[in-house]
């Protein structure tokens, strides 16, 4: 016999080898190796969580107490896959189009990107998957609960309560560790899906073995098992395997709006989803791997009637069967393939209901509470990593309450049914809003709270018995003794099933108080534009072109983003807007397109709707889509292709007004440059040659009185033309540099010694200025194969001009390096006060020293050369604007490097 002890050491090592899996699969798509993770077939298998221990376990002891009714589990969600298809490609596009993190957030974003939907979409999900993850823990400590009826003397049985908190903290765990490890814009958890991906094989292959041994081993072949079907129909109590039409429809449906709706299931069905492709396949493959794990469950299930003793749990039977016949191996694979079940199930909707309560409740309660300003709320990042660990283990605390106040004892696909039927409410609004371009925010919300009240009301409060809210007369007589109040017949319908009765009431309320609330109130122009982005998805895919302005800072959105997506996609966000602007090296217009584009890099961290209301904060308005806009107004087509073409050279003529301005302005300065280097050079060279002139007058007429004063009055004379070389070295250097005859000298080195040599060459003027420099060696460790004298120069004026120019009051420079995609990446970033704005487009000019031409001397030719070299060497440096100080980037590719000569 199979030890209890031996259960517990073999669940641990299945565990462990799914840590590793995810582990494995996280690090191979943070390095893009991610072919097999972006294949149909881990995306086919990842669809299995609909496969929970209901359909393991559950599904067998539904066929002993019902026959073939358990066919409805599959029979839904195929009908979906294979006749909704083009429904699922619609989800699926506006899934990707929309950047949605959630079923919360497709609702809250389809219906003008009300968060006050996306929390009540979240509550019903939240309340709804309850009782289901309750099945899971149910159904895991069940199993256990079997193997320690035969554990061995003195092996002690932690009993089932504290069985399912075991569980329960150990999938918390799982989940934590893989499903926020970090915070991925688009919301996939490759390491999560992989080990799902593992957990559908066990499943199956356990399923199916488990339906060999009995069909072959046990059942004496199909036959036998024709006939054991015949004893057991026969058996049965009255009317309990009858095929009952009205239920038979009602059941599919429901599950087929569960396969929709479920948070687990929209999670892997359209937030995991990489391509359409993807979902091509899996609408043949799915509906093969659901037949297959049907395919055995009415033989498990008569066999289990005919040979276990009477009153033991149908639901078990998988398990009980192989136990029963003294098959170890397989009774272990039996369990496997149930705790694969529920684990995948508890996992992924754990991830899908954290994200919808950190991104819908916990953040924008927090962005209230900090609403002062956005852009100085601090670290976005952090605080939705800690929101959704946080709920990650309060969702599974609810499932643990709800097991321990229901007891447990109900049948695991009546569970199960209770769920369905609670976010089934979800189906009319996204249905309709997919479909209905007049569905609007205030229908949807009436019909969610019609139909979550009465499945409240009909299903989930009555499942708790006596123990919950209604008691056993309220049950019986109806609140107040009003009979057509009564949960089980409301209105005075009896004779129904209550599952059936509860799903009647609440989708047909649902649905007419979405339609009639939608028809009788007036959509808002962002319902409307939101609207035409959904129905329209298929045709309307591209971005949005604005149609009004925002007056917000640039730098604003900078900040906040660089806090919520992280600095370096932010900045990758911002310079290509900028590089399509015309406007490469400075901070993009806020244009609508852009906050557009902004908003949709936001939502896939913390949703369409609190990322619609962070930019509010910064904008204080709305922008609007002329794409949209014609779609509302049911143009006509010709309409609407000329007036993209009148769009189109509109925004010809504005990007070429402003590049002319920009280049008239830019000339204007240059011309003011031009006089004051005049200015400026005229007193530079003035200065060292008066002073030459002078001293040598005195040292020729003999004016000096001793040895000691013409030694002096040499040294002057020696200094200043020292100081009238380097001036006219800068000029001839820039010179050599802007015509390209300059000879480079490739050599390979460590970037830690070139800034080694950079720091001390300007040691003097580091102490004068008392300035501290802050480096990380560790990361300054790399090889690179250029003109290093030259680089040394860019590196020299760059600490030159933070010592001479930073007015902290105590200077400092951090020196960061990095490297990313083949490029070497150097920031030298103070804690100054920057350059203003308006200047930042003349710093890399020649002759330009902002507003002071006497802080420090020379003639402002330092950044012009650094520009210049690094051109030559491949590389560039650009002004990082948003860094809170000065801030410039050396940038220098690692695999393309000059040859020695070249010009």
């Amino acid at each position: 016999m199979l030890s209890f002890n031996t259960l517990v050491a073999v669940c641990l090592i299945y565990v462990m080898i799914l840590f590793l899996v995810a582990f494995v699969a996280d690090r191979s798509a943070a390095r893009n190796k991610n072919r097999l993770l972006s294949s149909p077939l881990i995306y086919t298998l990842s669809l299995s969580v609909y496969c929970t221990a209901w359909t393991f376990y559950g599904a067998v002891g539904y066929a002993a107490r019902s026959g073939l009714e358990f066919v409805t589990i599959y029979l839904g969600p195929t009908l979906v896959m294979i006749g909704w298809w083009w429904f699922l490609r619609k989800l699926v596009r506006v899934g990707r189009s929309q950047r949605v993190t959630s079923i919360a957030d497709l609702l809250s974003s389809r219906y003008g990107k009300s968060n006050l939907l996306g929390v009540i979409v979240t509550l019903i999900a939240v309340v709804g998957s309850t009782p289901y993850i309750a099945l899971q823990l149910q159904s895991v400590t069940l199993s256990f609960s079997v193997f320690a009826r035969h554990r061995a003397a003195g092996q002690e049985f932690l009993g089932l309560e504290a069985t399912a908190l075991w569980v329960a903290g150990g999938l918390a765990l799982f989940t934590i560790l893989f499903g926020t490890r970090n915070l991925d814009v688009n919301e996939r958890h490759h390491g999560v899906v992989t080990a799902i991906a593992v957990e559908a094989i066990v499943k199956l292959v356990a399923l199916l073995a488990v339906g060999v041994f009995v069909v072959w081993g046990v059942g004496g072949g199909p036959a036998g098992i024709a006939a054991s079907v015949q004893d057991a129909m026969h058996a049965a109590p009255d009317g309990a395997w009858r095929l009952t039409g009205g239920r038979w429809i009602g059941l599919t449906f429901l599950s087929a709006a569960a396969f929709l709706t479920l948070p687990r299931m929209f999670h892997v069905l359209v937030v995991e989803n990489l391509g359409e492709r993807q979902l091509f396949v899996a609408s043949w493959a799915f509906p093969t791997y659901l037949f297959l794990m049907s395919l055995f469950v009415l033989p498990i299930a008569v066999v289990g009637l005919g040979t276990l003793q009477q009153g033991a749990n149908p639901d078990l039977f998988v398990l009980t069967i192989p136990l029963h016949f003294e098959r170890d191996g397989l009774a272990m694979l039996s369990f496997l393939g149930g705790f694969s079940s529920a684990t995948s199930m508890v996992i992924v909707a754990s991830i899908a209901l954290a994200t919808m309560l950190s991104n819908h409740i916990i953040m924008p309660i927090w962005l209230s509470i900090r609403s002062q300003e956005a852009t100085v709320s601090g670290d976005v990042r952090q605080i939705l990593l800690i929101a959704r660990r946080l709920s990650i283990i309060g969702v599974l605390v609810l499932g643990y309450l709800y097991y321990r106040i229901s007891g447990g004892g109900s049948a695991l696909a009546a569970i199960g049914m209770i769920s369905f039927c609670g976010v089934a409410q979800i189906l009319p609004a996204m249905a309709g809003g997919l479909l209905w371009r007049g569905a609007s925010r205030n229908g949807a919300a009436a019909g969610l709270l019609v139909g979550f009240t009465l499945w409240a009301y009909t299903l989930f409060l009555p499942s708790f018995g006596d123990a919950g809210a209604m008691s056993a007369s309220f049950l019986a007589d109806g609140p107040f003794g009003i009979a057509w109040l009564k949960p089980h017949a409301l209105f005075g319908v009896t004779g129904m099933d209550p599952v059936v009765h509860a799903i009647f009431w609440s989708m047909t309320l649902n649905t007419f108080a979405f339609v009639g609330v939608s028809l009788l109130s007036l959509p808002s122009p962002l319902e409307r534009l939101q609207g035409a982005q959904f129905v329209n998805v298929l045709d309307h895919t591209r971005p949005a072109q604005g149609a009004s302005f925002s007056a917000a800072a640039a730098e604003d959105l900078l900040i906040m983003a660089q806090r919520t997506i992280g600095a370096d996609a932010a900045q990758t966000l911002f310079q290509n807007q900028a590089r399509a602007q015309g406007k490469e090296g400075y901070l993009p217009d806020t244009t609508p397109d852009f906050i557009a584009r902004l908003e949709r890099a936001l939502s896939g961290s913390v949703g369409a709707a609190t990322a619609h209301a962070m930019i509010a904060q910064i904008m204080g308005g709305t922008t609007v889509s002329v794409d949209d806009l014609m779609a509302v107004a049911d143009e006509t087509q010709q309409m609407l292709v000329y007036s993209s073409q009148l769009e189109e050279k509109q925004k010809e003529l504005t990007t070429t007004a402003r590049q002319l301005s920009v280049a008239n302005e830019k000339l204007t300065q240059l011309s003011i440059q031009k006089d004051a280097f005049l200015s400026q050079i005229s007193h530079e060279l003035r200065t060292p040659m008066t002073s030459i002139r002078a001293f040598s007058e005195i040292l020729r007429d003999g004016g000096a009185e001793d040895a000691e004063a013409a030694g002096r009055h040499a040294g002057i004379i020696h200094a200043e033309a020292l100081r009238l070389t380097r001036l006219l070295d800068d000029l001839l250097d820039l010179s050599v540099l802007e015509h390209g005859q300059v000879q480079l000298n490739p050599q390979r080195g460590m970037l830690s010694n070139v800034l080694d040599r950079a720091v001390a060459a300007t040691q003097s003027l580091i102490m004068s200025e008392d300035l501290r420099i802050h480096r990380d060696p560790s990361r300054e460790q790399i090889v690179i194969s250029t003109d290093t004298d030259r680089l040394a120069q860019v590196f020299i004026n760059l600490i030159a001009n933070t010592a001479k120019y930073n007015d902290a009051k105590f200077k400092r420079l951090t020196i960061r390096v990095r490297v990313r995609d083949d490029v070497l990446r150097i920031d030298f970033v103070d804690n100054g006060s920057g350059i203003p704005i308006e200047s930042q487009a003349m710093i890399f000019e020649k002759f330009s020293r902002l507003t002071d031409t006497s802080a420090a001397g020379g003639a402002g030719l330092g950044l012009a050369i650094c520009r210049e070299v690094m051109d030559r060497l491949g590389g560039s440096i650009t002004y990082l604007p948003g860094q809170r100080g000065a801030a410039f980037r050396v940038t220098l590719p690692l695999k393309k490097m000059p040859r020695g000569g070249e010009t």
